[in-house]
């Protein structure tokens, strides 16, 4: 492994604490510590927080060597902990939530470490991170019970730190600087999605395809086709492409049309304008080729929100942050 920085330009007193303290986690299954945040102004602190970091990679390294392998869960939870903590420390994060995230890697380092059986798979929500979108949150535990989730433990287990990631952000920064990581785990959980699909788990079980899911975006108080999110068609072309290269046959489409939980026009509002939209996503698929009499369209108005936004100001970023519940969700039903 590639050191960040010379050793002979580490103080040694302060690299001398944090070897030691990496080597008393190892043994004695304490916390690899970085030093308090008020230290982590001069160079020879950043470099004793870097030697802590390069010890935890090598521990998570070793692991790798004696066998486990990366695409593993809790190994690759391990490291996308200890990804994001450093992501966060190299960022001057200032908050809790560098040390509680390399706190969380270490704590399932220690379990492997230990031969602990079974490991625990909970995703706590570090630094009172924001619990957001729950539409993903759910879909990664149906992935948790799939036969297939053996072929998609590395992308689940690193959508669920980066969903507590962007949760961390919004709390700091609100939804401008959560939303590439909301981003980042959307993609992780579709690729775990397609790869559970695809996952040989041998003949004894006969892995039923899970729906495909895709999220048609609108603007606010908008239904038409001109008021689509464009970016946010790629996720039902993604699917339809899913579809043929996996040979799958497809059973039905279920829309379901959902507004924020702004007012919009008036009284019902929200009501009607999530069945237009519905409407309008059904005349869209009936476009790229899928049979009319197999899709179905509900509305769910604004009683299903994804995304709270609580506190979110001024108006503009509220409406953006609220984007995710403008949708309709496309449920594709597959079967080999």
């Amino acid at each position: 492994m590639t050191t960040l920085f010379p050793i002979d330009r580490i103080a040694p007193s302060l690299l001398a604490a944090a070897l030691l303290a990496a080597v008393a986690g190892h043994a004695d299954a304490q916390q690899a510590q970085l030093l308090p945040q008020q230290q982590r102004i001069t160079d020879e602190a950043i470099h004793a927080d870097h030697g802590t970091y390069e010890a935890t990679q090598g521990r998570i390294q070793a692991l790798n060597d004696g066998g486990r392998p990366i695409r593993d869960y809790h190994l690759s939870k391990a490291q996308c902990w200890l990804d994001v903590s450093f992501h966060e420390y190299s960022r001057n994060d200032r908050s809790a939530f560098p040390q509680q995230t390399l706190t969380e890697s270490e704590k399932l380092i220690i379990g492997m470490e230990q031969g602990v059986s079974p490991l625990p798979t909970d995703t706590p929500l570090v630094n009172n991170a924001k619990y957001l979108r729950d539409d993903l949150w759910q879909r990664l535990r149906v992935l948790h019970g799939a036969p297939g989730f053996v072929c998609a433990q590395q992308q689940v287990a690193c959508g669920e730190v980066e969903l507590v990631h962007a949760g961390n952000e919004f709390n700091q920064q609100q939804w401008r600087h959560s939303k590439p990581y909301i981003q980042i785990a959307e993609e992780l959980v579709n690729e775990a999605e397609a790869l559970a699909r695809q996952c040989n788990v041998g003949p004894a079980i006969v892995a039923a395809p899970g729906p495909l899911v895709a999220n048609v975006l609108f603007e606010f108080d908008r239904d038409a086709y001109r008021d689509i999110r464009t970016y946010s068609l790629e996720s039902v072309d993604r699917a339809l492409a899913s579809i043929a290269d996996e040979s799958l046959q497809l059973e039905g489409v279920t829309l379901v049309g959902h507004a924020d939980r702004m007012q919009g026009r008036g009284f019902d509002a929200n009501q009607a304008l999530s069945e237009r939209r519905a409407r309008t996503v059904r005349e869209l698929l009936i476009g790229r080729g899928v049979a009319p009499a197999s899709i179905r369209y509900e509305y769910k108005g604004d009683t299903q929100q994804v995304q709270q936004c609580d506190g979110v100001r001024p108006r503009a970023a509220l409406l953006e942050c609220l984007l995710p519940n403008r949708r309709v969700e496309v449920r594709f039903d597959v079967t080999r």
